[in-house]
């Protein structure tokens, strides 16, 4: 895996002669307007008066998959998401370039603000547009393109929560991964593998739905976009729900409105927890930028809902 060099110095300079080659235009001002765990946003004003988004990735690859991604999700739910313009690769770039769409995403402290009913409109909109890509099923579990899995379980097992495992221990032994981080989800994995599988049916997941991800308008917290899909794959429902709780969406009322509209097991909160804790822990080995905070309160979670598995149990 080669991690890229997506800073202002090695990519401003690049852009005019991509947007030349691939849309015939000729790029005027470029800013940078946010970025995650994997990439790095701009928004680019071409000469024609045409605004349009540009992520680089640090992973090389990422943008046909994340292109993919955009284009089954936007066809089946009725929230605007970035249409799809060109995706460029070079030995030492990757980027996707997209239509640029209105709203600021609702991690801004600004939102916090809004009423109680502004929050809950914003959170039944969300949901919705959520609803409609689970709604969507497939015959079988895994990737977009190929699913192979019967089971849920055996495909999360197999493809995720195995060799995350397997690699994380690694990075402990050598001292690049807590040893107590590391005994809390072994001690995690060894309950979820208990939990009777759930009979569920495999559902088109954004997978990264978090409050970086949704963008609304400043003034009213009207739904206006979904961007910046990441590993949207055929899984199941609650798959999805975790990024629905991180930073501070629990402020928005996101996770528990999902809830209340959809019946879920007397098992997902403790799910959900450890997805989101397996998740963060991940990063480490998908080149994605490490949040300690996030990181920190998703285990405090986890730990809180193993507590009140084990008195079920």
């Amino acid at each position: 895996m080669k991690i890229l060099d997506n800073s202002d110095k090695h990519l401003l300079p690049l852009f005019p002669d991509i947007i030349s080659e691939k849309l015939g235009k000729k790029g005027g001002k470029f800013k940078f307007i946010g970025g995650g765990s994997f990439g790095r946003v701009y928004k680019a004003e071409l000469s024609d008066g045409e605004t349009i988004a540009i992520k680089a990735y640090r992973v090389q690859g990422s943008q046909y998959e994340e292109a993919g991604q955009l284009r089954l999700l936007a066809e089946n739910t009725s929230v605007k998401m970035p249409e799809v313009l060109f995706t460029y690769e070079d030995d030492e770039t990757a980027i996707l370039a997209m239509t640029f769409v209105d709203g600021q995403n609702v991690l801004s402290p600004a939102f916090l603000l809004k009423s109680k009913v502004q929050k809950q409109k914003f959170a039944d909109d969300v949901i919705a547009g959520m609803l409609e890509w689970h709604s969507v099923t497939n015959d079988k579990f895994g990737s977009l393109s190929e699913p192979t899995s019967d089971s849920w379980y055996e495909y999360y097992r197999e493809e995720k929560q195995q060799p995350w495992l397997r690699a994380l221990t690694e990075l402990s032994e050598k001292g690049k991964f807590s040893r107590k981080k590391l005994q809390l989800l072994t001690e995690a994995t060894e309950l979820f593998n208990k939990l009777p599988e759930e009979n569920s049916k495999p559902v088109l997941i954004h997978a990264d739905l978090n409050i970086m991800n949704i963008m609304a308008d400043p003034k009213t917290l009207q739904l206006t976009a979904f961007i910046d899909p990441c590993g949207s794959i055929w899984a199941d429902r609650e798959y999805d729900l975790f990024q629905l709780r991180n930073m501070w969406g629990d402020s928005y009322g996101l996770y528990e409105t999902y809830k209340r509209k959809c019946r879920m097991s007397e098992y997902t909160d403790f799910r959900v927890a450890y997805y989101a804790s397996m998740h963060e822990a991940s990063m480490r080995l998908k080149g994605g930028l490490i949040m300690p905070l996030w990181e920190d309160l998703n285990n405090a979670r986890l730990r809180k809902e193993m507590k009140k598995l084990k008195s079920k149990l």
